[in-house]
């Protein structure tokens, strides 16, 4: 049976206690009556109080809703109390005063910014060259980076613009593009000295020379802002002139060829040179040790025969001709027998010269002696 059918004697409440028993349901309805008689008595009731308690309720809601902040941990917040800086705000919880009183404004401090551009210039030996370089930044003082320039991207990117016009002019080309200039060397002496200072990257050494630039620009601006790279992306020479440079860059190699050829011929021939120019020398030195030597050897053998010739005159002056018939027949092919064919001489064809000495040994003994007469013969 439904609980508001007739029967039972009494009809059922379902709000009510089904056991049967007197136990009453709570009086809601009393409960908001005595609620708003309090709030009547508070705001001097009278038909504004409904009013008066919503003005209430929005005025406690505004304080506990807007009386606080809350930071996350890449942030700063900047407290703003009435519109000037009161305080900076860290990361995490923070208690303020509700708007309008204080207001407050978060700066992502944690993250990287990045702006690029691409520029043409020129560099200290008058060449132009064209520049795509990258910054990469972060907000250091949120408190200047809102309020001490007007738009902190553009600012940055008007001093990283200064700050690699002034590297690039200081820099001659060799030390700017040095892969392509590898093959050449400039003569004058700055440009050997921009290669010695140009190390394994000069690229880098120049972006880190832009980068100290543009941070004391900044710094002088209090921008707020640190830089963190500052890098060139690519360095070339503008297309309209790249023809131009490569013809020069042909030019510089060839001129760097024919003096490196000219510089080894140089140091092959003057070595060269100087060699043969030391053997002339070093051979007159011996062939003028080896005369004087020579007349000495002469002067004193010939003291030595003399001496040998008052001992002996007949003797020596026999055995000096038999020197000098020996040196002058020493080479000769022919055989003298001055013995009357008394005496047998071999002739060995094949050792001619050798022959030759020892048939004039043969004969030598036989010189000035009175031929005998042979035996039985006619």
């Amino acid at each position: 049976m439904a609980w508001n059918e007739p029967g039972g004697g009494k009809q059922r409440d379902p709000w009510k206690d089904s056991g049967g028993g007197n136990n009453s349901s709570p009086d809601f309805d009393a409960a908001l009556k005595r609620l708003s008689n309090f709030f009547n008595r508070l705001f001097g009731g009278g038909s504004g109080g409904g009013f008066a308690i919503a003005v209430f309720g929005i005025l406690i809601a505004w304080l506990v809703l807007d009386s606080w902040v809350l930071i996350k941990a890449n942030e700063s917040g900047v407290a703003l109390r009435f519109g000037k800086v009161s305080r900076v705000l860290t990361p995490g919880f923070n208690v303020k005063w509700p708007r309008p009183i204080e207001s407050v404004v978060k700066v992502d401090v944690g993250g990287v910014r990045a702006t690029q551009d691409q520029v043409r210039m020129l560099t200290k030996d008058e060449n132009i060259v064209q520049v795509d370089f990258n910054v990469q930044y972060q907000v250091d003082n949120p408190q200047h980076f809102l309020f001490s320039v007007r738009d902190p991207d553009e600012t940055i990117k008007q001093a990283a613009e200064s700050a690699v016009r002034e590297v690039i002019g200081g820099s001659g080309l060799s030390s700017i593009m040095p892969d392509q200039l590898a093959k050449t060397e400039v003569d004058n002496k700055q440009a050997q000295v921009d290669n010695k200072q140009a190390q394994a990257n000069p690229s880098a050494e120049l972006a880190l020379q832009a980068k100290t630039k543009l941070q004391d620009t900044l710094s002088r601006y209090d921008s707020g802002l640190i830089v963190t790279a500052l890098n060139f992306q690519n360095v070339r020479p503008p297309q309209e002139v790249r023809e131009a440079f490569d013809d020069a860059i042909s030019a510089r190699e060839d001129r760097q060829r024919r003096s490196n050829d000219a510089e080894a011929y140089a140091k092959s021939v003057v070595p060269q040179a100087r060699g043969e120019a030391a053997r002339i020398l070093a051979e007159a030195e011996g062939y003028k040790a080896e005369r004087i030597a020579k007349a000495q050897g002469d002067a004193e053998r010939f003291n030595l025969i003399a001496a040998e010739y008052k001992l002996a005159p007949e003797v020596t002056r026999k055995r000096l001709y038999i020197e000098t018939m020996q040196k002058v027949l020493g080479d000769s092919t022919k055989v003298i027998d001055l013995t009357n064919g008394k005496n047998i001489l071999y002739l060995p064809v094949d050792s001619g010269n050798q022959s030759s000495r020892q048939s004039v040994e043969a004969i030598a003994p036989t010189i000035g002696a009175t031929p005998e007469p042979a035996k039985g013969g006619r």
